[in-house]
C-alpha cells in the first residue's frame, strides 16, 4: 500500500556498506519508492552516505528526473572503487600493512591525521594518481551530488534526511537534518570523519568525528515529529545492518579480538535504538501514556512502529573482518553489492513487494 510510510537507516561500516548500496539498489530496481511512501532516510559515515545518495536520487526524481535512483547510488560505488592499476596498488600496499599490524608482525606507528606530514602525504599520494577523486571524498563526493542544488529541490513534501555525528569539544551527539537545512559536503564528511583517518571536520565553531561515536544510524529521531515533522512519522523502520548482533566463536587471536570488539562497538548505539523504539511500542501498546505526555517528546502516533533488519548473508559476514572495512578492490565491492542485491530483494519478497 502506497500509504505505508517507511523510513531506512542505514549503519555505518567503511568500504562493507557496499552491501547497503545493493540493498538500496534492489529497493528501487523494485520500485520501492512507488509502493511505499519513504518518508525518511538515515545514515551514519559509510551508511550516511548510501543514505545521501538515494535522498539525493528521491529528490531528482519528485522533480521529473529520469535517471534511476539505483544508478546515482551505484555510480558513486564504481567510482570509488580501486580499479586503475596505480589504485590497486596503493590499496594492495595498505591492506597489507594492515594486515601485518593486526598480527603483531609490525611495528605500529600512531600518526595523527591532522599532523602536516600526514597531510602532504596524502596529497602526495592524490597527486600520483590518475584520478585524485580516489583519495579526496570531498571531490567524489560533488561529483555526484551537487550540494548547492540541494535547497532548490527540498520542499515540504520531500523525505527527510538525518546524518549521524559526534561533536568533538562538547561530546554532544549531532543528527545533520535536511529539514534545517543541514546537508552539506561538509556534514556528510564530519559523519564519515573516523579519528584515525580523517582530521576533526569543522563547520562554524563546532568539530565533528565520525557518526559511529553517535548514532550508528540515528533511528530514535525518525520516530519524533520535533525531528522529522508530524507527516513524516513513519510506520515502520527498515534498517540496514552492517555489523552483525552475534559471533560464532570467542575471539583468541589479536585480529580476531580487534574485529570483534569493533562490530560490538558499531553495534552499541543501534541496539540502544532500537529498545527505545520497542519500549514505546509497549507504551502504545498498553496505552499507559496520556496524549499529553507522548506529545512533550514528540511521538505522534499512537501505534507501535514496526521494525524490520536486512542483514548480510552469514556466509559473507564470516567471511569479513576490520581491514575489509577499508577495501575498495573490485572483486570485494561487487561481491558486497551482490549480497545486498540478494538480501533486499528476499526481504521485497518476504513483504510482498
Amino acid at each position: 500500500m502506497k500509504n505505508t510510510k517507511i523510513a531506512i537507516a542505514c549503519q555505518g561500516g567503511g568500504s562493507q556498506t557496499a552491501f547497503t548500496a545493493g540493498v538500496l539498489k534492489a529497493f528501487f530496481e523494485n520500485d520501492l519508492h512507488h509502493k511505499r511512501e519513504i518518508v525518511s532516510l538515515s545514515g551514519t559515515s559509510g551508511g550516511a552516505i548510501c543514505a545521501l545518495l538515494a535522498w539525493y536520487g528521491l529528490l531528482k526524481a519528485a522533480q521529473g528526473d529520469p535517471t534511476p535512483i539505483q544508478d546515482r547510488i551505484m555510480g558513486f560505488w564504481k567510482e570509488l572503487a580501486a580499479r586503475l592499476f596505480p589504485e590497486l596498488i596503493l590499496g594492495g600496499f595498505v591492506e597489507g600493512w594492515l594486515r601485518l599490524l593486526d598480527k603483531g608482525l609490525f611495528p605500529h606507528y600512531e600518526i595523527s591525521p591532522a599532523s602536516p606530514f600526514a597531510q602532504q602525504t596524502l596529497a602526495l599520494i592524490g597527486s600520483m594518481l590518475p584520478r585524485p577523486e580516489f583519495t579526496d571524498l570531498k571531490a567524489l563526493l560533488e561529483k555526484h551530488v551537487p550540494f548547492d542544488e540541494i535547497p532548490k529541490l527540498t520542499g515540504p513534501a520531500s523525505p527527510v534526511l538525518l546524518l549521524g555525528a559526534a561533536e568533538v569539544l562538547t561530546g554532544e551527539l549531532k543528527k545533520f537534518n535536511s529539514r534545517e537545512g543541514e546537508i552539506t559536503v561538509a556534514a556528510v564528511l564530519a559523519s564519515a570523519a573516523v579519528p584515525t583517518l580523517f582530521p576533526a571536520v569543522q563547520i562554524g565553531t563546532n568539530y565533528y568525528w565520525d557518526g559511529l561515536f553517535s548514532d550508528n544510524p540515528p533511528i530514535k529521531e525518525l520516530i519524533r515529529a520535533r525531528y522529522v515533522g508530524g507527516d513524516k512519522v513513519p510506520d515502520e523502520i527498515w534498517i540496514i545492518q552492517i555489523n552483525p548482533t552475534r559471533c560464532s566463536k570467542v575471539p583468541e587471536t589479536t585480529a580476531e579480538i580487534i574485529d570483534r570488539r569493533n562490530q560490538m562497538i558499531g553495534n552499541v548505539s543501534l541496539l540502544q535504538s532500537v529498545e527505545f523504539v520497542e519500549m514505546i511500542n509497549i507504551f502504545l501498546e498498553r496505552k499507559a501514556l496520556t496524549d499529553e505526555a507522548l506529545n512533550s517528546v514528540g511521538i505522534s502516533k499512537r501505534d507501535p512502529f514496526k521494525i524490520h533488519f536486512i542483514r548480510m548473508s552469514e556466509d559473507l559476514q564470516g567471511s569479513l573482518d576490520y581491514v575489509s572495512k577499508l577495501t575498495r578492490e573490485v572483486p570485494h565491492i561487487e561481491r558486497l553489492h551482490r549480497d545486498g542485491e540478494k538480501q533486499g530483494l528476499a526481504f521485497l519478497r518476504q513483504h510482498g513487494l
